[in-house]
């Protein structure tokens, strides 16, 4: 279902996907990639509500486009410098899930390549109760314990052959151990960027498409099935009511 929210700097449109059967349930915040609010995005909401998630996407791209290098440039920025518009957007949509009567208050939070790196910056900041990082995208600081102290459990899948995210599974998976902070982390071995995102030509905006015919497409079926089953069983862990402390 498409809706909209009303925010500070303006409307906000989301995309929300509700479980089957009667609530209250947790509740999860998806953040897109550098797509946009795509039909992708829209599947991964679908397949986290069918797993008994209520979960809303918001447009980061509202405001300035899908694929306008202006908005994406101020958003990169945004992720390093870890505020702006889109964390307000962000914490708009979560607040909106945690007030609504069919959500338990428990909010986790999942990201993919951008969007993952918005999910591993905001985990120490004590709004969310678990997040998937995947493939995120972010600064070096950001993977580091120092940075991570205080995060809330944390999932995370990478793949091997990530010419973006290099060496992402082994120094999270550091940090969070030295951390002794709750964690699932995985490289799976010659999976590309962007491998639970699949991005249909005919779906994605122009601007994009060409990149896509140029370097294939990065969608890997195993891994990605692999990983949404791990992401599951981690938020069943530290989201669902019966679990939650």
């Amino acid at each position: 279902m498409r809706t909209s929210i009303e925010t500070a700097d303006g409307t906000l449109p989301l995309y929300v996907a509700t479980p089957p059967g009667e609530g209250p349930w947790p509740g999860v915040v998806v953040v897109h990639d550098v797509v946009g609010m795509t039909p992708d995005l829209c599947r991964q909401a679908d397949w986290l509500a069918g797993a008994g998630f209520l979960t809303a996407a918001p447009d980061l791209f509202a405001r300035g486009g899908p694929g306008k290098v202006r908005c994406l440039i101020a958003m990169i920025r945004e992720v390093r410098a870890k505020s702006g518009r889109s964390f307000d957007d962000i914490e708009a949509t979560r607040r909106w899930l945690e007030t609504r009567e069919d959500c338990t208050g428990r909010i986790g939070v999942i990201g993919f390549c951008m969007g993952g790196g918005f999910a591993l910056v905001l985990a120490p900041d004590g709004a969310f109760a678990a997040s998937s990082v995947n493939y995120g995208t972010a600064s070096n600081e950001a993977y580091t314990a120092d940075y991570l102290k205080g995060a809330c459990p944390i999932v995370g899948s990478f793949g091997g052959a990530d010419r973006a995210v290099r060496d992402g599974a082994p120094r999270l998976e550091a940090a969070l151990a030295a951390l002794g902070v709750a964690h699932d982390v995985k490289e799976y071995p010659g999976v590309q960027h962007g491998f639970l995102n699949n991005h249909l030509p005919a779906e994605i905006p122009a601007v994009f498409r060409l990149m896509n015919k140029i370097s294939g497409s990065p969608y890997n079926a195993e891994a990605a099935a692999d990983a949404k089953e791990r992401i599951i069983r981690f938020f069943n862990e530290h989201l669902a009511p019966a679990t939650a402390s």
